[in-house]
């Protein structure tokens, strides 16, 4: 079972990503593509999930900052998005992984605890409450993804040099009494994003229990 992956090194603009994330979806749902991650930066922006009523989650005007706040169909309430975090949209076929939707999403936040540990000797983990990974009791990684026509899209959003001051504008992912945090924050210097977007897909293949090769290439959004 394979997995590419591939990468855009200049961050992108939501609506822009969104439409190729649509057209990656679609190739995926055709059988025109295998199984693919592709890892990107965003322009700053706010995203909000299909739960209802989230307007008490942004607490400030985002045109204040020159932000959106874009509607998406992913699961999860409000998050923010901006450089220095790698955000993965996945298209994974189901029957490739059982058709088991909460297993997948357990597999991929181990991708990152696996990766916290072996590479950074940080301690991550799950929690029984909220999707995502924590250290401590603070999130360093959101994952929300939505399933159509059998394929998965959207993904996760890892904070590695991330201004965790932009999450002062949202109650992120709607909850109130814990944190966020980055690799930045915890080993005290910044990381390189593509060598470590590069290293974290070696972990994502391994625990969703792809093979170890596959495509990493570059490509750019136009449009």
């Amino acid at each position: 079972m394979k997995l590419n992956i591939v990468y855009t090194t200049e961050p992108v603009e939501y609506k822009k990503a969104h439409k190729m994330q649509m057209n990656f979806h679609e190739q995926r749902a055709a059988g025109e593509i295998p199984d693919t991650l592709w890892l990107l930066e965003h322009t700053p922006v706010i995203t909000v999930g299909i739960r209802k009523n989230q307007e008490t989650n942004i607490l400030v005007n985002p045109a204040d900052f020159g932000v959106d706040v874009v509607e998406t169909e992913r699961g999860g309430e409000v998050t923010y998005h901006g450089p220095g975090q790698i955000v993965g949209y996945i298209f994974a076929g189901m029957e490739n992984h059982s058709f088991k939707v909460r297993r997948f999403v357990e597999r991929l936040e181990e991708s990152f605890i696996s990766f916290l540990k072996d590479e950074h000797n940080i301690s991550a983990r799950h929690d029984p409450e909220h999707t995502g990974v924590w250290v401590g009791m603070d999130k360093i990684t959101a994952i929300g993804i939505a399933i159509k026509k059998r394929v998965t899209f959207h993904g996760f959003a890892f904070n590695v040099n991330t201004n965790l001051e932009h999450f002062s504008w949202i109650v992120p992912c709607g909850i109130n009494d814990r944190g966020v945090t980055s690799l930045q924050k915890l080993k005290g210097r910044s990381f390189d994003i593509l060598e470590t977007g590069r290293t974290l897909s070696e972990h994502i293949r391994k625990e969703l229990g792809y093979e170890a090769e596959g495509d990493f290439r570059e490509i750019s959004v136009s449009g």
